[in-house]
């Protein structure tokens, strides 16, 4: 299961990344302003990790979650400074249960 949370987290951010490349305006019931309220959470860079805000986790928790999972195997994760074990980790910060096939 906790595979599953950090391949959901990894999703995210790599959804991130296709939005801002892209310029698209929602995936996976997500805009780029969603997303990036996750990036500090995941951030490489960040010591101390911060916990996800309460808009990364309300955006978490509207958004298409299975639909996020197919993002996982993106590679933009390091254009955007992303930590791919710290996003794995969002879902289950913010209280949420992934998808079992993801």
């Amino acid at each position: 299961m906790a595979g599953d949370r950090k391949a959901l987290a990894l999703t995210l951010l790599i959804v991130v990344v296709a939005v801002a490349v892209v310029g698209a305006r929602a995936v996976c019931d997500m805009e780029n302003d969603d997303f990036m309220a996750c990036q500090p959470a995941a951030a490489a860079t960040t010591d101390p990790q911060p916990a996800p805000s309460e808009a990364c986790c309300a955006t978490l928790g509207k958004a298409d979650l299975r639909c996020l999972c197919s993002y996982k195997n993106s590679p933009w994760l390091s254009l955007y400074n992303i930590d791919p074990k710290r996003a794995m980790e969002l879902p289950a910060k913010c209280g949420l249960t992934t998808p079992p096939d993801c």
